[in-house]
């Protein structure tokens, strides 16, 4: 076998390999040789099948076979030879192969850069820590109670802040349209969480009255094809339920199980601040993946960039369809899909190479996920498809590379861990509408093709 670079520019690299006539003739010959240990033909007693019948019977197949190893075993031979790490899959092109000669390929191949992590004990960074005001958890225990009330039938119309218990069936232009009809609806009066003009028509109903309501779609209704259309609702009150009032105190408390009320705006005050937390480390790790950025500026495969520009594509395309759809516009509207991709294309060469620095250090430092770890993400992603948990599971373990989309976001959260330990890092209160504002301008900026 012979090895000889060509190409050596940057992170591309091209052999021209050789593999002789020789070599791949002693191959199939024992190929040969271990299929007559195991088939069974007639006239022949195992193990004896003459090498002139199992070449004719078995020699294109075996030909194929053997050649597509000597390629895999050289082109790893040539990698290590060099010591290089392969980015993607190198890219194979045969030169020239007859039976009974040589065998001569390319082989291009891009390869991983080598990676020199910033010293993290440089970095400074901010964590927001959000104030949680009395007023945000006044309002979140309200909407517990409301959850908590109580509703029983009663023998009158129905008035504002009722519940009535519908069955409808829905018509545009005479022909019922898929969503439009339901069974067994409740639906609270003077909320306005149906279509605008559908509530304040069934005021005034009573238990098993039938009512035919028109309404318009609004004109930004999600489902297009409804949109600004009129609709006729033929409508059936099976029942007109009272709501009563739950307040917050100590009774509210008893119902969702706490000790006291005390206990319960303590409880809901931890899970605020929890789930504002959540978006304070968005924020931070947002912050240190621009610092991170700032400091790195290695070369990147380009081949993992295309990779990743796709990617990024298949999601504009999806939004500019859902815009679309909505009638409006979307980013880039005016500009060639060149010149689109063109501009993406800096944020997928950003993302490599964070990929590749946050793959670095958890290299060398020996960060992996646990399958205790991995055991709690299949599971909370089957949590995501009630009555389908058991078909989740079964994919992400029957599907290869599938529980690697479940490992790479717990491997870089673990990684950012790693590094924010090392790094600087003060703490601010902010009230939360900060908080909000400045997340709302991240992901405007995210979102942005400027």
């Amino acid at each position: 076998m012979q090895i000889t670079e060509t190409t050596s520019d940057g992170l591309k690299h091209e052999f021209k390999v050789t593999v002789g006539a020789e070599d791949i003739a002693r191959r199939i010959e024992t190929r040969l040789t271990e299929i007559g240990q195991q088939v069974r033909l007639p006239g022949f007693r195992p193990g004896k099948v003459p090498l002139t019948v199992l070449r004719q019977r078995y020699g294109s197949s075996v030909m194929g076979e053997v050649l597509e190893r000597a390629v895999n075993d050289s082109s790893t031979a040539a990698m290590r030879e060099h010591k290089l790490r392969p980015a993607l899959q190198p890219k194979i092109e045969i030169v020239s192969f007859n039976e009974g000669k040589d065998l001569e390929y390319k082989l291009a191949v891009e390869v991983l850069p080598d990676v020199v992590p910033m010293n993290f004990n440089e970095l400074s960074l901010e964590r927001l820590k959000p104030e949680v005001p009395d007023g945000e958890v006044d309002q979140a225990l309200e909407r517990i109670a409301k959850q908590q009330r109580k509703s029983a039938p009663v023998d009158r119309p129905a008035q504002t802040g009722d519940i009535v218990v519908i069955d409808f069936t829905g018509t545009i232009d005479g022909k019922e349209f898929p969503g439009g009809s339901a069974k067994g609806q409740r639906l609270e009066l003077g909320t306005g969480q149906f279509i605008p003009g559908f509530e304040d028509q069934l005021v005034g109903a009573k238990a098993g009255e039938q009512r035919t309501v028109t309404v318009t779609f609004p004109a930004d209704y999600g489902a297009a094809d409804l949109a600004g259309k009129i609709a006729v609702f033929a409508v059936e009150v099976k029942e007109v339920r009272e709501v009563a009032s739950q307040p917050v105190d100590e009774s509210l408390a008893e119902a969702v199980g706490m000790e006291n009320l005390a206990a319960l705006r303590d409880a809901v005050r931890q899970q605020i601040e929890r789930d504002y937390a959540g978006i304070a480390r968005q924020r931070l790790k947002r912050q240190l993946l621009d610092r991170l950025a700032e400091r790195h500026h290695f070369a990147v495969p380009q081949g993992m960039v295309e990779l990743e520009l796709d990617v990024i594509w298949k999601q504009f395309e999806a939004e500019r369809e859902r815009l679309k759809q909505q009638g409006a516009a979307a980013d880039g509207d005016g500009k060639s899909d060149d010149e689109i991709k063109l501009e993406y294309r800096p944020i997928a060469e950003r993302r490599v190479r964070l990929g590749l620095l946050l793959s670095e250090v958890g290299r060398n430092n020996n960060i992996q996920v646990a399958q205790e770890e991995l055991n709690r993400a299949l599971a909370e992603e089957a949590r995501r498809f009630p009555g389908h948990e058991r078909q989740v599971v079964e994919y992400y373990r029957n599907q290869p590379g599938a529980l690697d989309q479940l490992r790479a976001p717990i491997f870089e959260n673990k990684v950012v861990d790693f590094i924010l330990e090392m790094a600087k890092v003060s703490e601010r209160l902010v009230p939360i509408a900060e908080l909000l504002k400045e997340e709302d301008e991240e992901e405007a900026k995210e979102g942005a093709v400027d």
